[in-house]
């Protein structure tokens, strides 16, 4: 059971509201550049019916190098402005691959101060796995809707936050990726990166959060089980990390589901971190658990 307050809606949930006047459905998939894949294509090819392509990797900071920053509270919102998503919105975002980056623009909306932005459970798989309509297509967009953007800084931490958080120890820090590119067994997919993590962290990678067959979120008991094994402290705050800011929202999502409030997303990420130029120490092997 998720409680009321969840930022999940299940397949069934926008099946029932799918012409709601209210409701916008939002495609945010998103691929690795190594994956050789075009979200953007994929959409036209099939989406579910009314929804409008988010992309990650435009709707971002331009005065970043670093991959799909978040933007300046302008910037976005103009660009969903034009998307027809604004105040009054109820906003369903999911992606193709069930639970990856759709927790980051779900993220996203709440940092710019949208707060009733929810995500579709499983994603585009599931919805049609249960035999529901997908349109092919360029999007339809229902014309421009007034964004009011308000930004949430508690929601986000910088690089500065992160270097100053090794000496106080305010907050725990959670990585979402891979144990092995945690730990640097395996290597980084991010070109020009070292290997490692940030000192201190603590691994949780996002797939241990999802259902491996359904891509839904796994329930709280659960999701409560693979955050003790982590060593994850929930009577502390947490910011999440991962390789470039979008898998760490998965468990900010799986952290506003068990109902623990004090979360932020460390934007940057390992494509920041990881930079030799950063300034910023790397730590490689396994840590304990506490």
């Amino acid at each position: 059971m998720k409680p009321n307050n969840s930022a999940l809606v299940s397949v069934a949930w926008l099946s029932e509201h799918l012409q709601a006047p209210d409701v916008r459905i939002v495609d945010a998939s998103y691929f690795l550049p190594a994956e050789k894949r075009d979200a953007q294509a994929e959409f036209e090819e099939a989406h579910i019916p009314g929804a409008v392509f988010f992309d990650i990797d435009e709707i971002k900071d331009d005065n970043s190098d670093l991959p799909h920053m978040l933007p300046s509270p302008e910037k976005f919102s103009s660009r969903v402005r034009n998307l027809g998503l604004g105040d009054g919105n109820r906003i369903v975002v999911y992606d193709r691959l069930g639970m990856r980056s759709s927790p980051r623009v779900w993220w996203t909306f709440k940092v710019f101060g949208h707060s009733d932005v929810t995500v579709l459970d499983g994603g585009l798989p599931k919805w049609q796995a249960e035999g529901k309509p997908v349109e092919s297509g360029p999007m339809r967009l229902p014309g421009p809707r007034h964004f009011t953007a308000r930004k949430n800084s508690f929601l986000v931490k910088d690089k500065d936050q992160m270097m100053r958080n090794l000496e106080s120890q305010r907050f725990q820090v959670v990585d979402a990726r891979s144990r092995g590119r945690f730990d640097g067994s395996e290597p980084e997919l991010w070109p020009g990166r070292r290997s490692g993590h940030i000192p201190g962290s603590l691994n949780l990678p996002f797939t241990d959060v999802i259902d491996s067959a359904s891509g839904v979120l796994l329930p709280n008991h659960l999701l409560l089980e693979h955050i003790e094994k982590a060593g994850i402290d929930l009577s502390k705050p947490i910011v999440t990390t991962c390789g470039s800011g979008i898998t760490a929202s998965v468990l900010a999502l799986a952290l506003h589901e068990i109902g623990h409030k004090d979360f932020a997303v460390y934007d940057g990420s390992w494509s920041e971190w990881g930079l030799d130029s950063s300034g910023t120490p790397v730590e490689s092997g396994e840590i304990a658990s506490n």
